[in-house]
């Protein structure tokens, strides 16, 4: 055999071996959607429920998985930047003491999944995935530097506490149902304080403590009627809308004024 046909041979070996390690390692992808695009706010409202479907579809030749498979559904708000304060009592008065900012962290978070956190894998490998409220990544300004810290840490327990006390982070181990052994559904609950923007949909499919398939995909929360027609005034013409409502504050004013005077 010449030197060529060698060369043909160790070519075509490599390019093999490319493609094998190209091709995903993963029979199954999961295949999503949500019920609405779209939430339209308006003054009376209170509240809603955003249903995301799915459905794990196999490759031609199916993969056994003796564990069988879970969900994690997390929906991440839009990014806004909390100071959380500590209080302390001085000379009888409650005032402000120690605080900590909270960098471009989720407004509102949510995490649905099918069972307990603690059967869905070890430790390390939902803190990789971020899998579960205390497993977020929450970025804090510590003096000069930005970094997360840990699950203990005061400060970060007590953001948790209250975000979730508003309803804005939101857990649920029951919060996906399987309908049958390849199709799952989750209620996403929007509570009617529900910041607007893009909010990301992310579902994992997990078996036996891997990462088996992800699929993102995402909603909007809008203002509609004339909570959209102030929000848009006060953002595109901040001057012009400070002056109307300081003129229709002192006009109020002056009328409440005038009907209520006692000559």
């Amino acid at each position: 055999m010449t030197a060529r046909a060698h060369r043909y041979i160790a070519a075509a070996l490599a390019l093999g071996a490319a493609i094998l390690l190209a091709a995903p390692l993963a029979a199954e992808r999961l295949v999503t959607s949500v019920s609405t695009h779209r939430v339209l706010i308006s003054s009376n409202f209170t509240g809603t429920e955003v249903v995301v479907f799915g459905t794990i579809e196999e490759d031609e030749i199916p993969v056994k998985r003796e564990t069988g498979y879970d969900i994690v559904v997390t929906v991440r708000g839009p990014m806004q930047t909390y100071i959380a304060r500590r209080k302390e009592r001085l000379l009888g008065i409650w005032v402000n003491a120690e605080s900590r900012q909270f960098i471009d962290v989720p407004s509102y978070l949510a995490v649905m999944m099918n069972r307990p956190l603690a059967e869905l894998g070890d430790p390390d490998f939902l803190r990789r995935n971020r899998i579960g409220l205390v497993n977020q990544t929450f970025r804090q300004r510590l003096g000069a530097d930005f970094a997360d810290v840990v699950p203990q840490d005061p400060f970060r327990a007590a953001f948790l506490r209250v975000r979730a006390s508003e309803g804005l982070f939101h857990e649920e181990t029951t919060g996906v149902t399987f309908i049958t052994p390849r199709l799952f559904r989750a209620s996403v609950p929007i509570p009617g304080i529900a910041p607007t923007g893009t909010y990301q949909v992310e579902a994992l499919l997990l078996s036996g403590g891997e990462t088996i398939a992800r699929e993102t995909t995402a909603i909007e929360v809008l203002k509609t009627g004339f909570e959209e027609l102030l929000a848009t005034s006060a953002r595109e013409h901040g001057l012009l809308y400070g002056l109307v409502t300081a003129l229709l504050a002192i006009c109020t004013g002056l009328l409440a004024n005038f009907m209520f005077r006692r000559d």
